[in-house]
């Protein structure tokens, strides 16, 4: 049995009253509020047979994602049409657990630690799709998007997330149970038969893999021509992790676009409009472009969206994207960042590290975690 009184003064320990005051619709969750849920979730996981066949790393991620699962309801739930609703209460939900993680636990600046945070905070992402997988035109696509993260994180997989799913409809209260458990089932199977159930499918190559998950109406083993003429980096991370230190290391002879230099020449600050900027990084940016040259883009980047509105651009003059991803410790973060010489709030930082997603697989041709 579960010792929720330890847990409770624990990993839930800020959120455990929050949670209790979080309500949930009656028709689908009619066991009461988010924390009587998140009870139900994890003692039906525990109780799973292919749980407990787990080994006791894969236990402890999947069962922390249980009890942060919902988290995000705290900050998105609404009453609309005489019933509750939360919506991108998942996404919300891996950004509060990465932060704590983050700040409290210290899981972050090393390999290990960071693949662990993140496989929990991808679990809490994606706990919700599974059961909408199979009606999904792009179901496919999808689930070998998200199952390319193992290339990054070991420790995630569908088969976990499915496992994670299972103990969410199993601990609630609700008239379409079956039904959901039958359709998270079908997710299994497609995924099974797609050969990304428990590991990243293996394509012929990575340009195939990166046309595959873009979209394009290509037959996954097919070892599709390579067009791409040269390399461009989208470099990313919170300010202070050492970005300009790691390019000047790695990629010296690279040209770099820096949105740090073009508010520098232009007398710019950081608080103003930023669209400037922007614009200006992409113009530089298009005359390399043009060249085939290759080059290295250094700003923050921390969401998905920056991230691919550049990506795209660069893919559209047929370079090879290469994201570098760069973190270090919470602690070194902010001493590197209050030494430089136009040192970014802590206050600011802190709000950065809140809206933080980490590049997933599926963003480029190649994407790396790098501790610094």
């Amino acid at each position: 049995m579960t010792d929720w009184n330890y847990i409770e003064r624990t990993a839930l320990d800020r959120y455990e009253e929050q949670l209790r005051q979080t309500p949930q619709s009656p028709v689908f969750h009619a066991e009461g509020d988010a924390f009587v849920h998140t009870r139900m979730v994890c003692e039906s996981l525990v109780q799973l047979s292919e749980y407990q066949r787990l080994n006791e790393r894969q236990k402890h991620v999947l069962y922390v994602a249980a009890l942060l699962h919902d988290i995000g309801k705290i900050h998105t739930t609404k009453l609309g049409d005489g019933d509750w609703h939360s919506p991108h209460h998942a996404l919300t939900g891996s950004n509060m657990v990465r932060e704590m993680l983050w700040k409290d636990y210290g899981l972050c600046g090393h390999q290990e630690l960071t693949e662990i945070r993140e496989a929990v905070c991808l679990l809490v992402r994606y706990h919700s799709y599974p059961p909408v997988a199979i009606d999904r035109p792009n179901a496919r696509q999808k689930l070998h998007s998200m199952a390319a993260n193992s290339l990054l994180v070991p420790d995630f997989s569908i088969k976990l997330l499915c496992m994670l799913c299972k103990a969410d409809m199993l601990g609630r209260k609700c008239f379409d149970q079956k039904e959901i458990l039958a359709k998270i089932a079908l997710c299994e199977e497609l995924a099974i038969e797609e050969g990304c159930y428990e590991t990243c499918y293996s394509f012929p190559s990575k340009h195939t893999q990166r046309a595959f998950l873009t979209g394009r109406d290509v037959w996954k083993n097919q070892d599709l021509y390579d067009d791409c003429w040269g390399e461009v980096i989208l470099v990313s991370g919170l300010p202070g992790t050492g970005k300009d230190t790691w390019i000047k290391k790695n990629v010296p002879d690279f040209p770099m676009i820096s949105l740090d230099n073009i508010r520098r020449a232009n007398k710019i600050p950081p608080t103003a409009e930023q669209g400037k900027v922007a614009n200006m990084a992409r113009e530089q940016a298009k005359e390399y472009l043009r060249r085939h040259q290759p080059l290295v883009w250094n700003a923050t980047n921390i969401t998905a969206q920056m991230r691919e509105s550049l990506v795209s651009l660069f893919e559209t003059y047929h370079a090879c994207v290469r994201i570098v991803y760069l973190e270090t410790e919470w602690q070194c973060l902010l001493e590197r960042n209050s030494s430089r010489e136009e040192s970014v709030p802590q206050s600011v930082v802190e709000e950065m590290l809140g809206k933080l997603v980490l590049p997933e697989s599926y963003e480029a041709r190649n994407v790396e975690w790098v501790s610094v």
